[in-house]
């Protein structure tokens, strides 16, 4: 079987491997940075993951064994290893949450959205998700974006939240 890859795809390829040792060498390529490394390269990745090759590439260059860096991308929450949205969209799971309704604040972002928890939008902007408490019971049910976290849901502050990010071009850290 051969594997035919255009020049531009050569070209992009080539561009990410710099873009990923650029990030490296802005860290001094030093092992206690490894996740704010990772984190950059999240971001710079354009699907807000980590890529098998990029963390490959990460643990040469900082002389790390490959599964140390694989414990860090799949212990903490914050990476992901798979494509996802530019935004990522957490509906928190906890009793507190769950006990407010939760699952309606699901369904109200699945409703604007167009996608399922667990899913991408085909635009490739948004993923929804659940995740664990993050620390803002008082106003729950909550949704959490990057570092912003949005309580006392509704359906119409929902779809506000989710036109706020249309058409914002920073990355979510």
């Amino acid at each position: 079987m051969s594997l035919k890859v255009t020049k531009d795809q050569a070209l992009g390829i080539v561009k990410q491997y710099e873009q990923v040792l650029a990030i490296i060498n802005k860290y001094n390529k030093e092992k206690e940075q490894l996740l704010s490394i990772l984190l950059d390269i999240q971001c710079a990745s354009g699907e807000n993951y980590v890529a098998e090759e990029w963390a490959e590439v990460v643990a040469r260059e900082l002389e790390l064994p490959i599964s140390k860096v694989h414990d860090v991308l799949t212990f903490y929450a914050m990476f992901s290893i798979a494509p996802q949205g530019k935004y990522v969209i957490e509906i928190c799971k906890s009793t507190p949450c769950h006990v407010t309704k939760a699952d309606a604040v699901v369904k109200m972002f699945e409703d604007v959205l167009g996608i399922g928890l667990g899913q991408t939008t085909p635009d490739n902007l948004f993923t929804l998700m659940h995740t664990n408490c993050v620390g803002a019971c008082e106003i729950g049910p909550v949704a959490k974006i990057g570092e912003e976290v949005y309580g006392n849901l509704t359906a119409a502050k929902v779809a506000e939240i989710v036109n706020s990010y249309r058409g914002v071009s920073s990355c979510q850290k």
